[in-house]
């Protein structure tokens, strides 16, 4: 049994199991041991597709969760999640997750936790991202998606198809290729030490071999490799409520 079970009986879940087992493997590692920290925190939830983590931070104990998300077809798809007092904290707004961050500070929104699974490798605004997340004053913020395995401080560009409904949305009108950026591991702890961040890496070796096959992407021996880290201020002063 595993939290996000009840996606198998949702398309596109529910047309192979392999999905759902992934993301119940995931939640192990990236909520659950984080439950305390996310309990009764404000969250925002950057590139939310259809919610399901933005569920799953609610679920969690989250006091309200925002999910940012470009795409209105998968929104729409949270309709058909269970109704729970979970689902009822969550609000999910269509847009470019940097407009709908802008927005959110215009509006003098703040969060204590911030989640950015499986977006960060999608974008090339990584240090204009985390600045404006720094500035929403989380506690936390959970980092998962490719890093680079080079050894330097770096980014690799490459292009990859918009109407993949898990890639990058487009970046000017008519684009079918946007352009992304995979950071190296070096690269993005020196973004996180330039805005006064810990960067502390999260340990996969605990999720037993046999469980692996859904996660194989975590344990690529080189080349660019499934990571998952979290930022917590350096200065106590950082958070602001």
């Amino acid at each position: 049994m595993g939290f996000f079970d009840f996606l198998g009986k949702i398309e596109p879940y529910s047309e192979k199991p392999g999905p759902v087992r992934r993301l119940n493997q995931r939640h192990r590692v990236l909520i659950e041991p984080l439950a305390r920290e996310i309990a009764g925190a404000r969250v925002l939830d950057l590139a939310a597709h259809d919610g399901r983590w933005a569920y799953a931070f609610a679920s969690a104990g989250a006091a309200s969760v925002v999910g940012i998300e470009g795409r209105a077809e998968l929104i729409a798809r949270f309709e058909q999640f269970p109704d729970t007092t979970a689902k009822a904290r969550v609000t999910l707004r269509e847009g470019d997750i940097f407009d709908g961050l802008e927005a959110a500070l215009a509006a003098g929104e703040r969060y204590e936790v911030v989640g950015v699974l499986g977006i960060f490798y999608h974008i090339m605004d990584h240090f204009r991202l985390l600045r404006l997340v720094r500035a929403l004053g989380p506690r936390l913020i959970i980092i998962d998606g490719d890093f680079s395995q080079a050894k330097n401080a770096m980014i690799q560009l490459l292009r990859e198809n918009v109407e993949n409904p898990l890639n990058a949305i487009a970046q000017i009108d008519g684009q079918e290729r946007a352009l992304i950026g995979i950071p190296s591991i070096k690269a993005m702890e020196m973004m996180a030490d330039a805005l006064d961040y810990r960067c502390d890496w999260l340990d996969w070796s605990h999720v037993p071999a046999a469980d692996r096959g859904p996660l194989a992407d975590y344990f690529r021996p080189q080349g660019k490799c499934r990571a998952s880290c979290l930022l917590r201020p350096r200065t106590s002063g950082l958070h602001s409520s």
